[in-house]
């Protein structure tokens, strides 16, 4: 059931199609729901006032007659009931061919009701039929009135029947006693109310066909215009893929044809686009790798020769002493650049592969933090490791992890504080868990700007451009950091806040292949954190 809901969920999110038709449904809907409504009550309300014009006209013209018979009934009658009985019976019998039900109520029929002695009635009526507001209305006046009420009958095996009706009363009084009786008109609504059923069930079944047409004409409508669309997302898609050679077919002249074209058009500009930038890829890694390679025979011829000045440089005069230093300087950071660069070109071409054991990251660090200790107490620099007492291991290529942990103890060197206002440390903090390794290297140092984050693993980038490498670094380090740790299935992230420090994050499955959902360590640090949350309280 719950999957029935998810797969109806994602349909009902996904077609555009379904919601226009559902959407046109619902408000054609209610437009009929509401014409209909309005129709039924114009036309209930038009039978009704032409079926009570008609009743009560009946009504007048009966008692007007039945006031003429009393007025020929010579004065010597007494005996009321008999007189009562004359006057009501043809009535009743012209009330049977006509359609309506007649009651004469007694003399006391005002306060005791119709079932006292003397009332006169249609055989099988029954005279609870007339309603008590309308006995209690002849009661205290004897104008004409009328109002409608439910009629029931009693059939001759004692069903009892009942239907809607209108009842009308008109008041007349008998010579005989001189009391006032009254006549009620009871007049049957049940042809009324099988016209309205018929009106009802008409109006249903036209308004249901008329939603059925519109939601098949939406359809329609909506499916010319949704099929291209959904031609070109599954174009869109293949050319996301990669399938440049893909194209939307293109039929008629209309918006739709025009939108197509023009989408081919993109498609074929991209894809010429896509291949002279593949070219030019291609050929920039080209020249990268071979003039890598090609700089390397030189490079050694002017190493050897650097060498030699360099032993022999006691022998030199101060400045030209000073010349070889810097000499064997530059060549040991022109060594190293195309190192970095025969790297960048590897995974750039996709060439660079994994030698896969068990590292355990708490040695890593200390490695690291022992073979940069010369530059970092050159600096003025406190390396500090956190490691736990247990291993934290990782399915990785050692060599890799080593340089990537290298690169970002240095950087942090590079920038860590000055050592006068005490900031000059930097901590490497190491941790593990069941799924992930982690190793994070925080300075207190200039920090970074706001966005700045997301460019420091961009080649060559410098927060500040005048500033110096003093580490000897080329640019490259944290962009190969970067791609190593790409080639890992990992995460490198980067804190930073300006005059507060930064922090460089890597994080490694334990198991090479697996997805990473979380780290060990915080990206944000704690110190960070706990004055974020003071100066916020």
């Amino acid at each position: 059931m719950g999957s029935t809901v998810r797969r109806g969920l994602t349909f009902w999110r996904r077609s555009i199609q379904a919601r226009v038709v559902a959407s046109t449904l619902v408000l054609s809907a209610v437009v009929v729901s509401v014409v209909g409504w309005f129709l039924l009550q114009q036309t209930r309300e038009g039978l009704l006032e032409n079926r009570v014009d008609a009743v009560v006209a009946e009504a007048d013209n009966e008692a007007a007659e039945a006031v003429e018979r009393l007025v020929a009934v010579p004065g010597t009658e007494t005996d009321a009931s008999t007189q009562a009985s004359e006057l009501a019976i043809p009535i009743i019998a012209r009330g049977q061919t006509r359609g309506f039900d007649v009651v004469l109520g007694g003399a006391e029929s005002g306060g005791g009701g119709l079932e006292s002695a003397g009332s006169v009635y249609t055989p099988g009526l029954d005279t609870a039929s007339v309603p008590r507001s309308l006995l209690d209305h002849f009661a205290q006046s004897s104008e004409t009135a009328w109002t409608y009420a439910p009629i029931r009958t009693v059939a001759e095996d004692g069903s009892v029947s009942t239907e809607p009706g209108i009842v009308v009363g008109a008041q007349v009084r008998l010579p005989s006693d001189g009391q006032a009786r009254t006549l009620y008109f009871l007049f049957s609504l049940e042809e009324e109310r099988e016209t309205l059923a018929l009106v009802t069930r008409a109006l249903l079944t036209a308004g249901g066909l008329l939603l059925v047409l519109v939601a098949g004409m939406t359809w329609l409508v909506t499916r010319q215009v949704v099929t291209p669309i959904r031609a070109a997302r599954r174009v869109a898609e293949r050319l996301a893929a990669g399938r440049l050679q893909e194209r939307v077919k293109v039929s008629g002249e209309d918006d739709l044809a025009r939108l197509a074209l023009s989408f081919n058009q993109m498609a074929s500009n991209l894809q010429r686009q896509i291949r002279q930038l593949e070219e030019l890829s291609r050929v920039q890694r080209r020249f990268v790798a071979d003039v890598s390679h090609e700089l390397r025979t030189p490079l050694t011829t002017v190493r050897m020769a650097g060498d030699v000045l360099y032993d022999a440089r006691d022998d030199f005069d101060p400045a030209t002493a000073r010349a070889a230093e810097l000499l064997q300087t530059e060549l040991d950071r022109f060594e190293r650049l195309l190192v970095d660069l025969l790297e960048i070109s590897r995974f750039d071409a996709g060439a660079a592969v994994l030698e896969l054991e068990d590292v355990n990251l708490v040695d890593v660090a200390h490695r690291v933090v022992e073979g940069t200790r010369p530059l970092a107490e050159q600096r003025g620099v406190t390396l500090v490791v956190r490691a736990p007492a247990r291993p934290c291991l990782a399915e990785a290529d050692v060599r890799r992890v080593e340089r990537i942990v290298r690169n970002l103890v240095t950087n942090a060197i590079d920038h860590a504080g000055p050592p006068e206002r005490g900031r000059s440390r930097v901590v490497v903090h190491v941790a593990g868990d069941d799924h992930a390794a982690a190793i994070a290297v925080r300075d207190y140092g200039v920090g970074l700007a706001p966005g700045e984050s997301a460019l420091v693993f961009n080649r060559f980038w410098r927060a500040d451009p005048a500033r110096a490498r003093t580490s000897g670094g080329t640019g490259l380090g944290l962009s190969i950091s970067l791609e190593d740790t790409h080639l890992h299935g990992g995460w490198l992230q980067a804190w930073g806040r300006p005059d507060e420090g930064a922090q460089f994050r890597l994080t490694l499955p334990r198991r090479a292949g697996t997805p990473l959902r979380q780290s060990p360590l915080p990206l944000v640090p704690a110190d960070a954190r706990e004055r974020l949350a003071g100066a916020t309280s």
